[in-house]
């Protein structure tokens, strides 16, 4: 999608700490982001990414904006 952010190591961070509020802090989209906004390797990236996409719409939106506050 074009209107996905750019995914990177700060993003992916604050994307965490939002999952962390809205799925919880064990979920597994939120561990793979933390570990990718920690480690920064281009395969934790990947895996975070996918991760993130595989949340449900409501919940990816949500995240997104606690972003924008």
């Amino acid at each position: 999608m074009s209107d996905e952010p750019k995914f990177d190591a700060a993003m992916m961070g604050r994307l965490g700490q939002a999952l962390t509020f809205i799925c919880s802090a064990d979920h597994p989209a939120t561990v793979a982001l933390k570990k990718a906004a920690e480690t920064g390797t281009e395969k934790d990236v990947k895996a975070a990414r996918a991760q993130f996409l595989k949340l449900k719409p409501n919940e990816r939106r949500a995240a997104l904006a606690m972003l924008d506050d």
